[in-house]
């Protein structure tokens, strides 16, 4: 399924991956203890300097694949457990994962996809959406750089009353009732034309922001996470000297540590979110999940997003689930991905050795619903515990450090 690039190959040790069994909701990822040196968790391997450039990792983005999204969210009858590998798996016959919906409620089943261009026909971006049913809002999203935008029908109240849906631009109404694509629909995109309109020109403004889990289980690779971002700041300062970046930084562990968040807020000055990125540590943790519902509350709360900013990443480095079962968790995660979908945040996950299935899908509920994009790092770096095998389609290998500026210069525009 995997086309891996040979260059990297050549100072790259391979390790095969684990294979899943049976999965259902709720299910656990095993121990995820690591080596304390910061190397590779792999048995008989010994520790590997921390260097950019090292880790490897893939892309997919269900919003581009979306026949294959709803193949894996459309409840198949009498499907019971899928025994066989999703990898090995003809995409027709996909795993049934329909139940994700339910586990992390995120019903992806009524999208409305927007494309909004200025009158020459280049795109129109930071023009706020609103889709209306019967006349109420039910959900906001900004355009990006490409003038995309995704709405959702029902996304989090699939009980929500009827009636007419409607679009407004900046608050003006579209004629017409949008198109609306389900699971089983090739994408049917709205278009539309909105004058001349361009966001902060001549100079574009982007806030760009690093939120690591910071527990102990990421302490085989976090070493590497950390070098990799202070080359991907300075990559990103050299290409892009016209634009005006800001960046900051928010690692966070769990209830219980001896701290929940730690924030390094926008600067400038990107020496501001070097200097702290270096100075973190992975320590903490305990349990399985950890305290992601409170990074997304603080990555809304502590830091100043720049409304006028043509460009808005999260970048969410972790391995570990939010914690389901408790009191409020998923109702936080449900108000923090809206609000970040209303201000045109794109969340984008990288997930990291000991990721579960329930994590895997949490995370691209995450990316759908803010227009973002699944990164997921691989085993061919040799570097970490045992990544599992993402259930996508086909897809390339890349250099972590590469794939992450280039998603920053495609959204950045």
């Amino acid at each position: 399924m995997k086309r891996i690039v040979t260059t990297l190959l050549c100072a790259l040790a391979l390790f095969s991956c684990s294979k899943e069994g049976a999965w259902a909701p709720g299910e656990m990822a095993v121990d995820k203890s690591a080596a304390a040196d910061g190397g590779s968790g792999r048995e008989g391997q010994g520790p590997v300097q921390a260097a950019p450039g090292l880790l490897t990792a893939g892309e997919w983005n269900d919003l581009d694949n979306w026949p294959f999204w709803g193949r894996l969210m459309t409840p198949k009858p009498d499907s019971g457990q899928q025994e066989q590998d999703p990898q090995e798996q003809d995409p027709q016959e996909s795993p049934d994962y329909s139940g994700m919906t339910r586990y992390w409620g995120f019903n992806t089943a009524g999208r409305v996809a927007v494309k909004l261009a200025n009158g020459d026909g280049t795109p129109a971006p930071g023009v706020s959406v609103h889709l209306l049913q019967g006349g109420k809002t039910v959900w906001m999203a900004r355009t990006d750089v490409l003038g995309r935008a995704d709405c959702w029908v029902g996304m989090f109240d699939q009980q929500a009353g009827g009636g007419s849906l409607s679009i407004t631009l900046d608050g003006t109404p579209v004629e017409g009732e949008p198109l609306v694509t389900t699971w089983q629909d090739e994408v049917k995109l709205n278009e539309y034309s909105y004058g001349t309109y361009t966001l902060d020109a001549p100079q574009p403004k982007a806030d760009i922001l690093f939120i690591v889990d910071a527990t102990g289980s990421m302490s085989d690779e976090i070493a590497f996470l950390k070098a990799d971002l202070v080359d991907i700041l300075g990559k990103v300062e050299q290409a892009n000297k016209g634009a005006d970046i800001r960046t900051g930084a928010l690692f966070y562990r769990d209830e219980g540590d001896n701290y929940l968040t730690r924030v390094s807020p926008f600067s400038g000055d990107y020496s501001s979110t070097l200097s702290f990125i270096r100075k973190q540590s992975a320590d903490g943790g305990g349990d399985y999940p950890e305290a992601v519902h409170t990074a997304l509350e603080h990555s809304i709360q502590k830091l100043a997003w720049r409304p006028e900013a043509r460009t808005k990443i999260a970048f969410m480095l972790l391995d570990a689930p939010a914690h389901h079962d408790h009191q409020g968790v998923v109702e936080s995660l449900h108000k923090s991905i809206e609000y970040y979908a209303s201000q045109g945040i794109k969340l984008i996950p990288v997930a990291s050795s000991g990721v579960d299935k329930d994590t895997e899908f949490m995370l691209r509920f995450f990316a759908i619903a803010t227009g973002g994009t699944y990164v997921f790092l691989t085993n061919d770096s040799g570097i970490g515990g045992d990544h599992i095998e993402a259930t996508v389609g086909e897809y390339q290998v890349e250099i972590l450090n590469d794939l992450l500026v280039r998603l920053i210069v495609k959204y950045l525009g």
